[in-house]
C-alpha cells in the first residue's frame, strides 16, 4: 500500500481543515487506517484510527470532539476533518496503514505516507 497525504496548510485558530490520504493497491479495504502527527521537537502522537469497514473509530484525547476520521473504500481515501483548530495542533500529519488490530501505537503500522504540514496561527 502506498499512501499520499494532502490538505495541510495555514489556518487561524478556531478554523477547520480537511486532510486527505490517497492509497494505492487493491487491499486498502483490509487495513485499519490511522492519522498521526509530529510537532517539532516532540514525539509522534496518535490522532485517530478507523477500522477497515469504517464502522469503528477511535481518537486521541487531545482531539476528541474536534477531529473526525472517515474513509471511502471505493475511492481508496481516508480523511481527517479537523475543526476548532488550536495552535497546539500545529504539526506534520501522517496517514498510516495497519493490517493487524486497531491500534494507537505507531509501531503497529506497516505503511506510511509523507507528512502534510498543518500550521494553526493564534
Amino acid at each position: 500500500v502506498q499512501l499520499q497525504a494532502s490538505g495541510g496548510g495555514l489556518v487561524q485558530a478556531g478554523g477547520s481543515l480537511r486532510l486527505s490520504c490517497a492509497a494505492s493497491g487493491r487491499t486498502f479495504s483490509r487495513y485499519h487506517m490511522g492519522w498521526f502527527r509530529q510537532a517539532p521537537g516532540k514525539e509522534r502522537e496518535f490522532v485517530a484510527v478507523i477500522s477497515p469497514n469504517g464502522y469503528n473509530t477511535y481518537s486521541g484525547d487531545s482531539v476528541k470532539g474536534r477531529f473526525t476520521i472517515s474513509r471511502d473504500n471505493a475511492e481508496k481515501q481516508v480523511y481527517l476533518q479537523m475543526n476548532s483548530l488550536k495552535p497546539e495542533d500545529t504539526a506534520d500529519y501522517y496517514c498510516a496503514a495497519n493490517g493487524g488490530l486497531m491500534s494507537k501505537d505507531a509501531r503497529g503500522y506497516e505503511y506510511w505516507g509523507q507528512g502534510t504540514q498543518v500550521t494553526v496561527s493564534s
